[in-house]
């Protein structure tokens, strides 16, 4: 991965979120870097600095903080990455951007399949990549991955772009399962199923299924929530009522699971804090709130999740490793260029 240029680098430049001292004059404080939307971590940082004192400061981007991190070198501010999906924990740690930790608490707290075998990363909250599914046209109540690329779905399907980190999260799954040629040929069945070409987010399809649009869509559970509880775009709770979720592979290897997560920089300046702060994220108070405002499944064992993600039914995770669906990314992401998936169906 190449450093920015100093055109690029503005374009990647974020924005700061906390008013007070700037990120290196603080003695007491760590420094997030985040793709995390503000608002759903805020509670989070809040609780952490009523418990221990030390203050948080947030950069917030929707992309390129590992190029920024990279380009910022040995002075970095830089203490704590939060990011929202495998393939960019995977790609922090290629990047050399991140440093391994070994810590007893939060080993403890995330089970070994939701983190870095050399403690490079970290899960923290998992979200199901499930199926949306019409109340009133779709009468089934089980589905798998496989059966998307079975005919009898034929316009029935729609998506977001197959080169989103989410979908690229469940096509790597794929072909960590299929093999490559295997998912190769389920990928071209989805596509050839798809009712409209692949756009907007996950929210976007539950619309299209309540439009008539299509069936069946992918999306990540907490979505649904969000949608759900949404006071402020009231349209969307009828999304929302529209669509029931159904649980791929439940009955045999389980639904593929994401994870939010976190990874220590490099050169974190605050390194104590940083790992202060870590330990708090995977522990029980900070994993309670992850279930409860942003209904999403906590990592750690013995949490609840919220009343509606219970709702959704028992999430059954796929057992396979994130790190190893991880080593599948880039051919996944080949994979959706070479059967044209984000051109549509064909004609």
């Amino acid at each position: 991965m190449t450093v920015p240029t100093r055109s690029a680098a503005a374009l990647l430049a974020p924005l700061l979120l906390a008013a007070g001292p700037s990120l290196s004059q603080a003695a007491e404080v760590v420094n997030v870097y985040t793709y995390r939307q503000p608002e759903l971590i805020q509670p989070l940082l809040d609780a952490f600095t009523k418990e221990t004192g030390i203050a948080t400061r947030v950069i917030f981007a929707d992309r390129g903080l590992e190029e920024r991190i990279r380009a910022e070198g040995a002075n970095s501010p830089a203490d704590v990455l939060l990011t929202v999906d495998i393939n960019r924990l995977a790609a922090a740690k290629e990047a050399g951007i991140t440093a391994p930790l070994a810590n007893a608490a939060i080993e403890a707290n995330v089970p070994a399949e939701y983190r870095d075998p050399e403690g490079e990363w970290f899960g923290l909250t998992m979200r199901g990549r499930v199926v949306y599914a019409s109340k009133d046209r779709v009468p089934e109540e089980a589905i798998t991955y496989e059966e998307l690329a079975d005919p009898k779905w034929k316009g029935r399907i729609c998506t977001r772009s197959g080169q989103h980190v989410y979908n690229i999260g469940l096509f790597s799954a794929m072909v960590a399962h299929l093999g490559a040629e295997g998912a190769e040929k389920w990928l071209t069945g989805l596509k050839n199923n798809l009712a409209v070409k692949p756009a907007g987010g996950d929210r976007d399809q539950a619309k299209a299924i309540f439009a008539g649009q299509c069936d069946i869509a992918l999306g990540n559970t907490y979505y649904v929530a969000l949608m759900m509880t949404n006071e402020k775009e009231p349209e969307q709770k009828e999304w929302a009522s529209a669509i029931k979720v159904l649980m791929p592979n439940a009955g045999d290897r389980g639904t593929h699971v994401n994870i939010s997560g976190m990874a220590l920089a490099k050169n974190a300046p605050n390194r104590d804090n940083a790992v202060k702060l870590m330990e708090f994220l995977s522990g029980d108070e900070a994993q309670r709130i992850y279930a409860e405002t942003n209904h999403e499944y906590p990592v750690e064992k013995g949490i609840a999740v919220s009343d509606i993600v219970a709702s959704f039914g028992d999430l059954k995770p796929d057992t396979l490793p994130l790190a190893e669906i991880a080593k599948h990314r880039q051919e996944a992401s080949e994979l959706v260029d070479k059967v044209g998936y984000d051109d549509g169906p064909s004609s």
